[in-house]
């Protein structure tokens, strides 16, 4: 178990990181994720837990009370946090993304606001960008700004929001039309908003609402919700970065960071399914002998190791790229797609080893076998990646006829 996924070249302040994180799973995650995930509890104890070894401020500059650590540093704790239960890894997820995106976009006024709080875990963020009708079609978004003196009217309806209920600041994608006339380019007339709002469910500040968590196959404990907005006022100083028409490209560049986020969940839950796998395969006897000595059994551990090693790697490489400062999109979308597509694997094949008893509650693959499905969609379908890589490469490759 200890042999698969290294990561070489860490610095002695990152090992000693993910080894507090590492022994946090093992001690206070595993032993209760899937009693909380079977009621659907948010995980309050967990979180209190993260908050007191400063994970939520794992990223943030040091200037504003972080750790000021890189991404891969981030990666690799969410791909220790998710082997224990990928729930938890979504609550900070979101978090780090509207921390990533003010530190990047915001104004200095904003940063100075949010950040110390955030990176204290007093402020906790979640962000929005999809609407009831649309998916990957970022374009086609229909929540809208309109400028009213010093503030902004906001209207319109967010779907699949995590952290919706629980988190205190939401950055919200919609159009606004002010200083971009009609005609122009939909990913240029969207501006992304700092929305600061009060935890739980139903009217949280004056024209916002929370409905309530939607029910979930999976990703069970974290709350996914919906928010509708209607006549919600914000002040103009709550624009990202203080100038309008640039929240596409903002939401974007915090994309980059959500994907290789998933792409470490992906290595996280199929690592747990490798380990479940392998010790059941050793417990587990038939025809006289434990079903780990059956060939068949050892061609599906190979497969199953190899596949972590492989998706770990790419993980490791989209998320070094994107500290190096380069642009990332096309590694970070190879390591979303590849480790979704890989974690699905392993843990189908994890739930097979268990035979009839991976179909029961009281093992844990039944858990990792319905929370697999959602890193097929979570920031950026399969299709999407493809669509990205495929673009990518073409202008990598670019034909000289």
């Amino acid at each position: 178990m200890a042999r698969l996924a290294q990561t070489a070249g860490l610095t002695d302040v990152q090992q000693e990181i993910l080894s507090t994180v590492r022994d946090f799973v093992d001690k206070e995650i595993i032993p209760v994720a899937t009693e909380l995930e079977h009621r659907d509890e948010y995980p309050q104890a967990i979180v209190d837990g993260l908050k007191e070894l400063g994970l939520f401020g794992l990223m943030i500059p040091e200037e504003y009370g972080g750790l000021g650590e890189s991404l891969l540093t981030y990666a690799l704790c969410v791909e220790e946090i998710a082997r224990g239960w990928m729930s938890v890894s979504g609550i900070i997820n979101t978090h780090f993304i509207v921390a990533y995106m003010l530190k990047q976009h915001g104004t200095q006024e904003q940063k100075d606001h949010f950040l110390p709080r955030m990176a204290a875990g007093d402020i906790r963020g979640a962000f929005s960008m999809s609407e009831p009708g649309l998916g990957s079609d970022v374009s086609a978004i229909t929540s809208k700004a309109v400028k009213d003196g010093e503030e902004y009217v906001l209207n319109g309806q967010k779907m699949w929001l995590t952290n919706g209920g629980t988190s205190s600041l939401v950055a919200v994608l919609v159009k606004s039309d002010e200083g971009h006339p009609e005609g122009t380019a939909p990913h240029k007339s969207m501006t992304t908003f700092l929305v600061e709002k009060e935890p739980g469910f139903g009217e949280v500040r004056p024209g916002l609402t929370i409905p309530g968590k939607i029910d979930k196959m999976g990703y069970k404990g974290v709350d996914t919700t919906e928010l509708i907005m209607d006549g919600l006022r914000i002040p103009a100083d709550r624009v990202l970065g203080g100038v309008t028409g640039r929240g596409f490209y903002q939401m974007m560049d915090g994309v980059e960071v959500g994907r290789v986020n998933v792409a470490a969940r992906g290595c996280g839950v199929a690592q747990r399914a490798f380990e479940l796998g392998v010790q059941y395969a050793q417990q587990r006897h038939t025809f006289g002998k434990p079903i780990a000595q059956h060939q068949a059994i050892q061609f599906k551990l190979a497969e199953m190791a190899t596949k972590v090693e492989a998706a770990h790697a790419m993980m490791v490489n989209a998320a070094r790229k994107k500290d190096s400062g380069e642009r990332n999109d096309l590694e970070a979308g190879m390591a979303k797609y590849l480790a979704s597509e890989y974690c699905k694997e392993v843990v189908e094949d994890a739930f097979r080893i268990h035979g009839g008893y991976g179909f029961s509650k009281e093992y844990e693959i039944e858990r990792l076998y319905r929370e697999a499905p959602m890193l097929l969609i979570g920031e950026g379908t399969a299709e999407i990646q493809k669509m990205i890589i495929g673009r990518r490469l073409l202008e990598e490759y670019r034909f000289q006829g």
